[in-house]
């Protein structure tokens, strides 16, 4: 359950939403309203393009697809376990992470769709990140299934059964820091373009060395 998950979740939850929520308002306003932190418009993108194929653009959503399923799987390689805890390469998957935004800007910032393909990787690693863990499942970069548990939680409360507290208040803290997110990567975009893909990258960056530096000490 996730009150076993340990003190520290909430805070790697809430910025990791963040990180998310900026990456998506970046790809919203710049990639030709694409979301990359989620497929579900992606693949209803992909089946309407074929009612009147465009093989450039299918190809290029393909592209995105297929990046975040590459990310995910560099998260199923390196985390072997379904536990949540401390040195489970968590710090080198964050640093990966850093280095697929910034590539995806660099990429961006020269005129290279390419750019989406990182970001979308770099989603992909990061949704993997949150491993299961007695049966939870802590998802950071898209919301739906939250605000469906939400909702689950809220007609169990309805009906008589006790709230899990805990549980409520992750969900809570994921949305508000995916929404925080967006409108942090909505402010820097207007006004510095994809540059405002640095400051995820800064976060990844920085949480990889706290939490090398937590889990050593």
């Amino acid at each position: 359950m996730l009150s076993r998950l340990p003190k520290w979740v909430e805070y790697g939850a809430f910025l990791l939403a963040l990180v998310a929520g900026s990456v998506n308002a970046v790809a919203l306003l710049g990639f030709h309203h694409q979301a990359v932190s989620h497929l579900s418009g992606t693949a209803t993108l992909i089946g309407s393009i074929l009612l009147n194929p465009s093989s450039s653009e299918l190809l290029h959503l393909l592209g995105i697809l297929l990046s975040f399923v590459l990310g995910s799987a560099i998260s199923g390689i390196m985390l072997t376990g379904t536990s949540l805890k401390l040195g489970r390469f968590y710090d080198v998957l964050l640093l990966l992470e850093a280095i697929l935004l910034a590539f995806a800007m660099v990429m961006l910032l020269n005129g290279h769709t390419s750019g989406h393909y990182f970001a979308s990787a770099a989603c992909g690693l990061q949704n993997a990140l949150a491993t299961t863990y007695s049966g939870a499942v802590i998802r950071t970069t898209h919301l739906t299934g939250i605000f469906t548990d939400l909702g689950i939680m809220m007609g169990e409360f309805l009906r008589g059964k006790a709230l899990d507290k805990r549980k409520a208040l992750l969900f809570t803290i994921i949305v508000l820091g995916f929404i925080l997110g967006g409108f942090l990567g909505s402010i820097l975009f207007v006004k510095v373009g994809f540059f405002a893909l640095g400051a995820p990258a800064g976060i990844c960056f920085v949480l990889a060395i706290v939490y090398r530096w937590y889990s050593q000490n």
